[in-house]
């Protein structure tokens, strides 16, 4: 069961918001989710970007893969 750090989409049009979640590689990209780490809103800006530092870290020291967003993201927050 491979674990991949991804965002899953929420919102209306024009208006998109963001999850990052944790999920397993062949789940649908707003399926059922193992676990939330955070959210992301693009329209807002860099300020609206939370995550929970701790889950994210246990998540990568456990083999999890992060999508290409989702590690700019990480590497934006410095974690």
């Amino acid at each position: 069961m491979a674990v991949v750090l991804r965002l899953k989409t929420f919102g209306t049009k024009k208006k998109p918001f963001y999850r990052i979640v944790a999920i397993t590689k062949s789940t649908k990209r707003d399926g059922k989710t193992l676990e939330e780490l955070g959210f992301y809103d693009p329209k807002k800006g860099r300020d609206q970007v939370a995550l929970d530092r701790e889950r994210v870290e246990y998540w990568l020291k456990n083999g999890a893969k992060p999508s290409e967003t989702v590690k700019s993201i990480i590497k934006r927050l410095e974690i």
